[in-house]
């Protein structure tokens, strides 16, 4: 079905696209616009730009480009109108659709509002119900006082089989699908969570989509009543797990901040972290670190450190992270926990000591063959053995040889065993683990194939650089990142920039005549065209609006000082560019015999004449228009020595 245009683009005005897309990518503010690494493909160096106030974002990487519905579109992997969907609820705005698609988005926002409400129902009950007393007890024991419990909006769900569903009035379908009940053997809806302190799971907006409980400790004892630790709410049309991060919308900015991201596996971890002085904390809900975490991560951070306890670090998805940790171009890290100790412990009785654990934490494969060297008696020959086959065991699962070889040494200088014999045992280990068809081993790093989609063909590389700007600075990606397309000449780019970004400045300097190349003088003519860049970019061809968003995302270079005209340097680059090639063509035409050669000699003094003019600050105005005027002329079929006003003498 379709949306009215007057109701997207009222969609479009409504989103605010810095805090929609921070939500997938860190963003830092650089003057007017946002720069950050881009979510669509694998970096180092920040090359996605925003721009907040037009509502566009360019990658000088992989080249994407759009607004907040083709950013939807692309994170979600939606058509157009499930983004405008989406992006109307998120910022209330109604969308005239079918009855049969405003069913689906009506469900949606019943889900979401539903566990809004529950979060908060269960926050009041565990602040003030009488029979929340226990769950006050056992969290001010954790030491967590009112504010902690006020800002993770902890709550508490009572023993009751339907009290949430019965105060809140849930009906039997909502309730099922938000995960907050079931239908139990009876047939009667009841409560999901009894007994619990629940903590909330946010989306990284900060919008309730889970929720997570624990019980107390003693729970059912003497009932023969089994409870787990922990239950969590199952995925619904609005959480899926593996895509989901506990605290990430409270974690996000002091992620951006440090650039690090501490993963625990808790729910009291994360919020021990926090207490530490480390509110940089999330926790997976339920399940296990997987790909889609890290595709996550990545775009906020690229020091991850797993604070896990101490045994279960070790053994976290070991061989699945390497990859990750190569694919995403993350360093992956674990802090060293004492035995026995867990982060929400350590936070309590040693918060020093977490942070400096997590401060010194080790990468994944040091921090395994520590432990296991550690484990062994290395007084005696039987144990050096044991703990050199060990050791190499673990050195053997990662992918990198050069990686490899730097452990063998360290293992052969701790055991006292010969380091060839340490590579032979690699080796076998090796061959052992490669699969069938894999040749035996896989030595050496692989190359992502990359962002395959607007860059042109799988794993195209991104050749080439931005051409400085015309006071010499690069005038293009952020962080001097390298675009394959400079979009023709700088002059040329730096008057679009301008017309975009300051438009009263050459709204009556600029013509299409200066653009000589043809994707910079279609753009000037749309924008020329339309009312706003919105409109320009809707209407344009497709080359000409990727080039619009990637302008809207540049600032323009500015001259240093304040009083002078932006544009002058600008129009006058333009304008001497436009002439040269314009008395080149002249002349070419008097060679063969086209143009009198008296005429062309007369033109020719006046054209430079007027070009010494732009020198001149006092008659550089005129001067300019009189040339493009002369310009205009040559153009249009006009005789170029009767150019409007260059025969004239300047004022």
């Amino acid at each position: 079905m379709s949306i009215p245009d007057e109701e997207v683009a009222q969609v479009r005005a409504a989103t605010d696209l810095v805090a929609l897309v921070s939500e997938h990518a860190a963003l830092r503010q650089q003057g007017r616009r946002w720069v950050g690494l881009c979510p669509f493909h694998n970096e180092k160096t920040p090359s996605f730009s925003v721009n907040a106030e037009q509502g566009f974002y360019y990658c000088f990487g992989c080249h994407a480009s759009g607004d907040a519905i083709s950013f939807v579109r692309e994170v979600d992997h939606v058509d157009f109108v499930d983004a405008v969907r989406f992006l109307a609820d998120r910022a209330g705005v109604v969308l005239h659709e079918s009855s049969e698609a405003s069913g689906d988005r009506k469900r949606l926002a019943e889900l979401y509002d539903a566990v809004a409400r529950a979060v908060q129902w269960y926050h009041e009950r565990l602040l003030s119900a009488p029979d929340a007393g226990r769950a006050r007890d056992y969290l001010r024991s954790r030491g967590y006082d009112g504010a902690v419990v006020r800002r993770f909006s902890l709550g508490w769900a009572p023993d009751g089989w339907d009290t949430l569903c019965q105060a809140l009035r849930l009906p039997e379908r909502v309730a099922v699908d938000s995960g907050l009940g079931f239908v139990n053997r009876a047939g009667r809806l009841q409560d999901a969570f009894r007994s619990r302190v629940l903590f909330p799971i946010l989306d990284p907006s900060g919008r309730p989509v889970a929720i997570g409980g624990r019980v107390l400790p003693g729970a059912g004892a003497g009932t023969g009543r089994a409870e787990p630790k922990y239950k969590n709410s199952p995925e619904t049309a609005i959480y899926v797990k593996r895509r989901t991060l506990y605290a990430l919308n409270w974690a996000k900015h002091d992620i951006v901040a440090t650039g690090e991201i501490v993963v625990c596996e808790g729910y009291t971890d994360v919020i021990g972290c926090f207490q530490a002085g480390l509110p940089r904390a999330v926790a997976t809900c339920g399940t296990a670190l997987a790909e889609e975490h890290f595709r996550l991560l990545r775009n906020f951070g690229r020091r991850i450190v797993l604070a896990y306890d101490a045994d279960q670090a070790g053994q976290s998805a070991i061989a699945r992270v390497y990859e990750w940790e190569r694919r995403h171009e993350v360093d992956v890290r674990v802090a060293a926990l004492p035995d026995g100790a867990d982060p929400a412990d350590l936070a309590r009785r040693d918060p020093d000591g977490l942070r400096e654990a997590v401060a010194a934490a080790a990468p994944l494969l040091a921090f395994r063959v520590d432990r296991i060297l550690r484990a062994q008696d290395l007084s005696t020959v039987e144990g050096r053995a044991r703990a050199a086959e060990a050791a190499i065991g673990a050195v053997a699962e990662h992918p990198d040889n050069l990686v490899r070889d730097q452990y063998v040494m360290r293992v052969a200088d701790v055991t006292r065993v010969e380091p060839e014999r340490l590579r032979e045992r690699l080796a076998q280990g090796r061959d052992r683990a490669a699969p069938p068809g894999a040749g035996g081993r896989t030595d050496g790093p692989r190359r992502d194939a990359g962002h395959a989609g607007r860059a042109g063909r799988p794993g195209e590389a991104v050749t080439g650089a931005l051409r400085a700007g015309p006071s010499g600075r690069a005038s293009g990606a952020p962080g001097g990142t390298a675009a394959r397309r400079p979009h023709g000449s700088r002059p040329g780019l730096e008057a679009l920039r301008l017309a975009v970004h300051r438009p009263e400045l050459v709204a009556d300097r600029l013509e299409e005549v200066l653009f000589p190349d043809d994707l910079q003088r279609r753009a000037f003519r749309v924008l020329a065209s339309t009312p706003t860049l919105q409109d320009a970019v809707a209407q344009a061809e497709p080359d000409v609006a990727d080039l619009l968003r990637r302008l809207a995302v540049e600032e323009p270079i500015l001259p240093e000082v304040l009083h002078t005209d932006p544009a002058d340097p600008v129009v006058v680059l333009l304008v001497r560019e436009g002439c040269r090639r314009a008395l080149a063509d002249r002349q070419a035409e008097g060679r063969l015999g086209h143009t009198a050669l008296a005429t062309l000699a007369e033109e020719t003094v006046m054209v430079r004449r007027a070009l010494e003019d732009l020198d001149d600050p006092v008659r550089r105005r005129d001067a300019a228009d009189r040339l493009v005027a002369w310009l205009i002329a040559g153009k249009t079929g006009g005789s170029p020595s009767e150019g409007p006003g260059l025969m004239t003498e300047p004022k």
